[in-house]
């Protein structure tokens, strides 16, 4: 949900934490308290006078609002108030309000108005209001900067010594940009603050140099990190062989990360002195909280609160930890005792102990590391978190996820779509799905692979994989095609490597594969190399090579690996299988063909995608999101939700009794359809459940007959509409990306076999277009057999229309459009089934919150 029933976190444009609430009459001493601390100049120009103190009558006015006509939210720093912003309706309901804020002096400047106009905007269109006015002092152009800034229309006039402001509030391209470009710096910043500290306190190492504190700190201080290392222990003078104090204050010295590796009753205490020291961040290597059950899970919620309300992110708990190979910094606050080599590759793991097993495994193919991060129960920082920081990063080119879980599926997939045109994201995800929706399993495996493909995320299924696809990106360009050259000196490896390209989507080119012999010495095996390379045709190498026998070559000769780097420079991406020796740097070398050639294609697709244009969402007619809503209200009335949208489905009367049929069949108008009214009968015409064509009193009247016996009373009635192709539509929930829209070709066979393409709302018109023609038996749909191709422009219309109201209405749960009839002259929709319950968190819509 958008609203502020409750207090949410909201990051500064800093990166620090603060929290955001409703105002209550309870806050009356606090207001003062702010106002006390006020400049004159500020409170000039919020009240256009001097103001010195606030008299009671209007403070009680000010901390009393009806949350309908009159809203105002409060910014804590800490237990604090530093901030207020609110909204008065100008008249019973009236469509306008006035909006104001008001920013303690030492918070302004920290994107703190925005903030707030996100959140009151959003509670306002929530209350019915349209628009904003305001009224603003010509000196104050913070605040004159707030208002235009943030993407509205805004309307100024000049009366009386100050500007007068009035703008719309309805969400556009342009405010969310804005918003979504303040959310990209917000939480970018809040990371950075982590991966480069000027100095680490670290809680939680014992003086005797044993346990998991222990060992992270030693870690931290032989990885050679560039700032502070502040053991903080209550008694020891020294700790690992570093100086020691009780208090990270004590030491002296700046300090902006702390980690944590003390019990989970000793957090808040800790989380108190990191506080008091100006520490921004936290990283909780200890275990015992929400995977230990509800209470540690309600500890959980304590230590993230309380770190937020201290302007703190929260690593973990339960973490491996954090770590940063720039050589201006060197972060090793992890429990793995070494890392990967520097490089430009960002690693995030969910869990710690695949966290470590990763890093082994980076570090023993050489893949070059630029920062990691551990998220263990993911309490905040998240792997989103973290792609808004890779995406600015100058020292990371290529990102790799473990993810078990997604947080915020829909925010993941946005971000993906964005930071996939500048950045590869390489992700091992869960494939766990949740039940379908109606008959359909949802997404399957193919389904699953096509969604992140969508947002341009390499999606892999092992830990071998995704290094396999990260050591290639990370040292290789992209291929500008699918056109592959196989060159080996052994027929098995090479034929074995060609059928492996076909069976992954690649060409092999004619002429290859190209076998030069077992007896190919290195100058021949180089020369052959370097003509594939230079062949305008090939656009990627795979090179496959097996040890010669003993004594077949000369030493000079048998020095293959050594004439690669040459015969290579030419820049087509190169995967290899070594039988023996070690490959040249740079050239990603595999334990087989099928692994080689598996990562290449991977690659080849996501450059396909990035050679795509992305699309755009058409604006469409016939959308009325006020009536949308209003069919939401109350009693729901699902047909007129989808009216809203311009989806009308064909008229149809539910009947239990052979005269109401009838007399629906007289009303409807002659010929009609009858068909048993069960969701999972109305378009079986196999069982018999579906009678067609009937052209008077007499024939409805024998099939209802038929019907009732065989499947209950209950009957649909519906007139008659022209032939077409059976088409299926439906929306569903899933883990990875929120509400996907699923397309496919009606019948027994297609669902049987699961023949659905997939996309995640919103959908652009490329997205709309590729579900029309990706399932398998989409030929139907172009003219199959000489059958005339059916209006396929109005599919991808309606899945737009679909896919925009599956976007916009949370409430849906579920819909399903079965079967939609398309023709050559357009479209039928001839049953829908929408299912609305209460609003479906949805935490990637709405004002910025953590």
């Amino acid at each position: 949900m958008t609203t502020v029933d409750q207090p949410v976190d909201v990051l500064l444009s800093d990166g620090s934490a603060v929290q955001l609430r409703p105002i209550s009459p309870d806050d009356a001493p606090a207001i003062v308290a702010m106002h006390s601390r006020f400049s004159e100049r500020t409170r000039y120009l919020r009240y256009f006078s001097p103001y010195p103190r606030i008299p009671e009558r209007d403070l009680i006015r000010f901390v009393t609002v009806d949350h309908r006509d009159r809203e105002a939210f409060v910014v804590l720093a800490g237990e604090q108030i530093v901030a207020v912003g609110r909204y008065e309706r100008l008249g019973p309901q009236a469509p306008e309000a006035e909006v104001a804020f008001v920013v303690e002096d030492a918070y302004q400047g920290r994107g703190i108005g925005s903030v707030l106009m996100e959140h009151l905007a959003d509670a306002a269109r929530r209350n019915g209001i349209m628009s904003f006015v305001a009224e603003v002092l010509p000196t104050n152009g913070t605040m004159l900067r707030v208002f235009s800034d943030f993407g509205y229309q805004v309307q100024r006039e000049y009366a009386d010594g100050v500007v007068h402001l009035s703008f719309p509030i309805a969400p556009t391209e342009a405010t969310l940009e804005v918003q979504f470009g303040r959310e990209h710096r917000t939480e970018a910043r809040s990371i950075a603050r982590l991966l480069a500290p000027r100095g680490v306190a670290f809680y939680g190492a014992s003086a005797t140099g044993q346990g998991v504190g222990a060992a992270v700190l030693g870690h931290l201080r032989d990885g050679g990190f560039t700032g502070a290392v502040v053991p903080v222990h209550p008694s020891a003078s020294t700790v690992a062989g570093l100086p020691a104090y009780p208090s990270a204050v004590d030491a002296g010295v700046p300090v902006d990360l702390a980690v944590v590796a003390v019990p989970p009753a000793a957090v808040t205490a800790v989380v108190a002195d990191a506080a008091a020291a100006g520490v921004h961040g936290l990283v909780v290597i200890s275990a015992g909280f929400a995977e230990a059950g509800a209470q540690g899970a309600a500890t959980q919620r304590a230590l993230v609160r309380a770190a937020h309300a201290a302007g703190m992110r929260v690593v973990g708990p339960n973490c491996l930890g954090v770590a940063n190979t720039d050589p201006t910094v060197r972060l090793n606050a992890t429990l793995a005792p070494a890392l990967p080599p520097a490089g430009r590759v960002g690693i995030f793991s969910q869990s710690g102990a695949f966290g470590v097993a990763l890093l082994a495994e980076a570090d023993r193919r050489g893949l070059g590391l630029s920062s990691f991060v551990s998220a263990g129960n993911r309490a905040d920082v998240s792997g989103n978190d973290l792609l808004q920081y890779w995406q600015d990063d100058p020292g990371t080119d290529v990102i790799m996820l473990y993810l078990e879980t997604f947080g915020n599926p829909r925010k993941f997939a946005r971000l993906a779509r964005r930071i996939g045109r500048s950045k590869p994201v390489v992700a091992l995800a869960s494939p766990a799905r949740p039940p379908g929706v109606g008959d359909s399993a949802g997404p399957d495996e193919v389904a699953v692979a096509a969604l992140f493909a969508q947002s341009g995320v390499i999606r892999v299924d092992t830990v071998s994989e995704l290094l396999d696809v990260g050591v290639l990106l990370a040292n290789q360009p992209l291929p500008a095609g699918g056109r592959v050259g196989v060159v080996g000196n052994s027929s098995a490896l090479t034929g074995l490597a060609a059928t492996a390209c076909v069976g992954q989507g690649l060409t092999v080119v004619d002429g290859y594969p190209r076998d030069v012999g077992p007896s190919a010495g290195a100058a021949e095996f180089a020369a052959a190399l370097a003509e594939t390379a230079s062949d305008d045709r090939v656009d990627a190498l795979v090179v496959v090579f097996a040890p010669p026998l003993p004594g077949q070559l000369t030493d000079v000769d048998a020095d293959v690996i050594a004439a690669l780097p040459a015969a290579l420079a030419l820049g087509k991406p190169t995967v290899a299988t070594f039988l023996v020796g070690r490959p040249p740097a740079g050239m990603p070398a595999y334990g087989g063909v099928e692994e080689a050639v598996r990562a290449l294609a991977r690659v080849h697709r996501y450059a396909e995608w990035l050679r795509r244009p992305p699309g755009m969402a058409p604006e469409l007619l016939r959308v009325d999101r006020a009536a949308a809503q209003a069919a939401l209200r109350d009693s729901p009335d699902p047909n007129a939700l989808l009216a809203a949208y311009g989806i009308e489905p064909v008229a149809s009367v539910s009947v239990d009794s052979l005269d109401a049929a009838v007399d629906a069949a007289a009303r409807l108008g002659f010929p009609v359809a009858l068909k048993a009214a069960a969701p999972g009968l109305r378009h079986r015409v196999d069982l018999g459940a579906v009678r067609l064509d009937l052209p008077d009193e007499a024939t409805v009247r024998r099939a209802y007959a038929e019907l009732a016996a065989r499947f209950g009373a209950e009957v649909l009635v519906q007139p008659m509409v022209p032939p077409g192709v059976a088409c299926v539509v439906e929306v569903m929930e899933d883990p990875a990306f929120g509400p996907v829209v699923g397309f496919g070709l009606g019948g027994v066979a297609t669902e049987l076999l699961g023949d659905r393409a997939w996309r995640a709302v919103p959908l652009t018109d490329r997205d709309a277009a590729e579900l029309v023609d990706e399932p398998r038996a989409a030929p139907l749909l172009r003219g199959h057999r000489g059958a005339a191709p059916v209006d396929r422009a109005a599919l991808a219309d309606l899945l737009l229309r679909v896919g925009q109201l599956a976007d916009e209405q949370p409430r849906v749960r579920s819909l399903t459009l079965n079967p939609v009839l398309a023709r050559p002259d357009g479209i039928t929709v001839l049953h829908a089934q929408v299912q609305v319950g209460g609003p479906a968190a949805r935490p990637d819509t709405g004002p910025r919150r953590l």
